[in-house]
């Protein structure tokens, strides 16, 4: 994430953020995620796309519930987001 926000400086402090959350958050379901984040897409095999920053960008994370693990599988910008299939990053 770092790497991406030196790029990208107008979305260090929403990373910052969202980075923050998800690591005090106890994320047990999809469920309890979009009441979090009402705009987050859940996907299959675990995967959810979060929209960071008002949209410009996209964040996809697979997690495995059960022991409250995150992978960062991808981000970007909304164009770039286009251009993959979140499903199988």
């Amino acid at each position: 994430m770092r790497d991406f926000w030196t790029i990208h400086k107008d979305c260090e402090e929403p990373l910052k953020s969202w980075y923050d959350e998800a690591e005090k958050t106890s994320w047990i379901s999809p469920n309890v995620i979009k009441s979090d984040y009402p705009s987050a897409s859940i996907l299959q095999d675990n995967r959810v796309v979060f929209n960071i920053k008002g949209n410009s960008y996209r964040l996809v994370v697979k997690i495995n519930y059960k022991f409250g693990i995150l992978w960062i599988r991808f981000i970007g910008t909304h164009a770039e987001y286009d251009k993959i299939n979140a499903e199988t990053i």
